[in-house]
């Protein structure tokens, strides 16, 4: 049986290493204790809110920020010293910073200036980096008469020319507008596993993260709050505030019963008893308002009355009907749920409009069916 690409990147040598690293902007502690594996051919991002750290942690992997304290490896070498230009890593701005006098090939041949290669084999090499980001006959066109998607194109053949073990890539999306943002979050994972080194992408959209990345590494001031793979990040935060902020999530305050022989059983507003399974029961819940348990919007469902469920079924009346053309998002407020208090709001609940499924109406009874494996526990 061939090897899954999540049992290669399993079993590839570590090409980046962050050894409890700290850095420090005079007082400011902008990273703390960092410590970090990436894997050689693997799509790795870092994913947090302005000023976690993110930025600063790859810029240190670039060599652009000297660290504080500990120790980065690239390629199972130490990098304290090693300047930028010597590391073998190379770098996409969120600026792209194409220069607009030059024409597309001049900008991806920028780094081959001290190249020892004929003019003819640097232009082939050109050549190459151009097919290989889609802009192939485009080496004569003026910089600055390209679209932003062009752009990002030229500025990825231009850091993938020189061949580096790793691609750093600070926040490229962000210019371009949703459709080919899109577009290119696709085209970034095929050129990723045509090319086969190792991306690293810095991101605050939580949606590009978990599209095009193998494993995420997500910050919150400085720290490493929960690093996974997209599935489990968004299925088993380790948080609630890593929930919070990777998609949307119902928060219901909950009473713990007690312990049980495979997970633990809690009373939950609008559900009534139920079992949370060990393996989504998080320790993590810094808000301190108590127990709380999470489940996604399309964690649970609106069904007819009497169609057949695998799943367990509770009723409610929805509050609000939002409508987004492939989906539709009902706020429903569930029966009994009164006894918890005005902690207690509507779940949100997604549906997608296949064909035949009415959009139900604001003060409409609800039949919500749900599964106690999609609830994670908070404590």
């Amino acid at each position: 049986m061939t090897p899954s690409r999540y049992d290669r990147l399993e079993a590839a040598k570590p090409m980046i290493e962050c050894r409890e690293v700290h850095k420090y902007y005079g007082d400011y502690h902008a990273l703390r204790g960092i410590d970090l594996t990436i894997r050689a051919g693997e799509f790795f991002s870092l994913l947090g809110p302005s000023g976690c750290g993110k930025t600063t942690l790859l810029r240190t992997i670039a060599g652009f920020e000297d660290i504080t304290s500990g120790v980065v490896l690239i390629d199972n070498k130490d990098m304290a010293g090693v300047a930028a230009n010597h590391r073998p890593t190379n770098m996409v701005f969120q600026s792209y910073a194409i220069f607009p006098h030059l024409t597309v090939a001049e900008n991806v041949g920028f780094g081959l200036r001290r190249d020892p290669r004929s003019r003819a084999e640097k232009a082939a090499a050109v050549e190459e980096a151009l097919a290989m980001v889609g802009l192939k006959g485009y080496g004569a066109r003026a910089s600055h008469a390209l679209s932003g998607g062009q752009r990002q194109r030229v500025a990825l053949a231009r850091a993938l020319i020189l061949k580096p073990k790793v691609l750093l890539l600070d926040e490229p999306l962000s210019a371009l507008d949703r459709k080919m943002r899109e577009q290119m979050q696709v085209e970034l994972i095929k050129l990723q596993r045509q090319v086969g080194i190792t991306f690293v992408l810095v991101t605050h959209d939580q949606e590009e993260a978990l599209v095009m990345s193998d494993r995420i590494a997500v910050m919150f001031e400085g720290q490493i709050a929960q690093l996974d793979g997209p599935e489990a990040l968004y299925a088993r935060p380790a948080s609630r505030r890593v929930a919070d902020f990777i998609g949307v999530m119902n928060f219901l305050p909950t009473r713990i019963i007690g312990d049980t022989p495979n997970g633990v059983e809690v009373d939950l507003p609008g559900f009534g008893r139920v079992e949370i399974p060990a393996a989504n029961i998080s320790r993590a819940n810094p808000d301190d308002e108590g127990p709380t348990v999470g489940f996604r919007p399309e964690a649970v469902s609106i069904v007819s009355t009497g169609a057949p469920t695998q799943s367990r079924v509770t009723e409610g009346t929805i509050d609000e009907v939002v409508y987004y053309g492939d989906m539709t998002y009902y706020d429903v407020r569930l029966d009994g749920s009164d006894g918890f208090g005005a902690k207690v709001r509507p779940i949100r609940i997604a549906m997608r409009n296949v064909f035949g499924r009415e959009v139900q109406e604001v003060g409409a009874r609800a039949n919500v069916s749900w599964s106690p494996g999609s609830l994670v526990l908070f404590r």
